[in-house]
């Protein structure tokens, strides 16, 4: 028997923030990232909406890139000063993937962060809340699954929890919210969003539900980032960006991701390189990789006209080209010292990564470590 498992209410089209007026409460803490859902009206939007439910409200500020920890456990004894019955991840993916770990630690404050690591451990949430999420950028599909990524910065490393108990319970998928995105933002978590269609479609355990999501959402990540980049107020474009992201996050919660995913969270958490961007560079030599023993790429090129697995990792270059994303670790600027000296520790940690349980390939160390190399030097792998 299979699941496929979504938010039990999912509200998308332009101007469907409206919709928090149909929540059910009495009092709801906000979790942002910075300062740019103030600054653009969301956030005030959010709590006139709440209020007209007769919902009080709280703000938890300042998550960071990449959230810590640190930053996790202040928002876990900020909820239990408050008390919500509603939790809201209102942002980027660092936002939202931040409240659902608060969430946890919030309900299950004995909880670790290593032991949730292991998949699928979280314990049974919503006895005290339920979370809804209001996603900004469209790339993480983070609105829609059960997987939040967060990063120990002591370690260097990001742990990503996988469980459904994390999908959260509404969320809202308004383009409107993704108009002062800027255009770097807008072409790695675009690129995010195609990794996640792509990694889904192949995964070992995909099925025909999920392929027609993931599928459709990489059609429209090849038809409309470009204008999504040079055109940031097209908010046609924005809505279909926003759609793609989520249909494939709902692809990717069921069948979850693979080595590509397993590799860019350790250079993310090692080194810093945004997560779309540091996907974009692995993506083309894992597509090579995984393309050994799956034919399924060759439907994904078929999108664009092109019929075989290499001309849809060019594909995938040339987007990532057109949209000013860097193409290898070595030219977004690692130092070549500093990559040699974390090599081993690179490889050995994707290795252990829950998304390498998924990987159409199962890769050896030797193999992980050849394709991060080849990565770092902007090069084509052959085996």
């Amino acid at each position: 028997m299979t699941k496929f498992i979504v938010p039990k209410e999912i509200y998308h089209g332009l101007g469907t923030l409206e919709n928090l007026k149909e929540l059910k409460g009495g009092k709801a803490v906000i979790v942002i990232g910075g300062h740019s859902v103030q600054k653009n009206g969301t956030l005030e939007k959010a709590q006139n909406f709440l209020s007209e439910a007769n919902i009080k409200s709280a703000v938890f500020g300042g998550v960071e890139a990449d959230p810590s920890i640190e930053t996790v456990m202040k928002g876990a004894e900020f909820f239990t000063q408050e008390q919500p019955d509603i939790i809201v991840g209102l942002g980027g993916c660092s936002a939202i993937d931040a409240a659902k770990a608060m969430w946890v630690f919030y309900e299950h404050p004995e909880s670790t962060l290593e032991e949730l690591a292991a998949p699928f451990a979280v314990k049974p949430l919503r006895k005290k809340a339920y979370f809804v999420a209001i996603p900004s950028t469209s790339g993480t599909g983070t609105e829609i699954t059960g997987l939040s990524v967060i990063t120990d910065r002591a370690k260097g490393t990001k742990y990503p929890i996988v469980s459904h108990e994390l999908t959260p319970d509404v969320a809202i998928i308004d383009g409107e919210l993704c108009a002062s995105m800027p255009r770097h933002i807008t072409a790695n978590t675009g690129l995010d969003a195609l990794s996640h269609g792509v990694e889904a479609y192949v995964s070992n355990i995909a099925d025909r539900y999920n392929d027609a999501l993931a599928k459709g959402s990489i059609d429209l990540v090849f038809k409309h980032l470009p204008t999504a980049v040079e055109e940031p107020n097209h908010l046609e474009t924005r809505q279909a960006m926003h759609d793609a992201s989520c249909m494939a996050g709902m692809a990717f919660t069921n069948v979850w991701l693979g080595i590509v995913h397993s590799m860019s969270h350790q250079i993310g958490g090692t080194f810093g390189v945004p997560h779309g961007c540091g996907n974009a560079i692995l993506m083309p030599n894992v597509i090579r990789f995984n393309a050994k023993v799956t034919d399924k790429y060759k439907d994904l090129a078929a999108l664009s006209g092109k019929s075989t697995a290499e001309e849809f990792a060019q594909a995938v270059s040339d987007l990532r080209a057109s949209t000013g994303v860097a193409g290898s670790l070595k030219e977004y600027g690692i130092d070549k010292k500093e990559w040699e000296a974390a090599l081993d520790t690179l490889t050995e940690n994707a290795m252990k990564d829950p998304c390498t349980l998924f990987n159409p390939r199962k890769p050896e160390f030797e193999e992980i470590k050849a394709i991060f190399q080849a990565c770092y030097d902007g090069t084509a792998i052959d085996f």
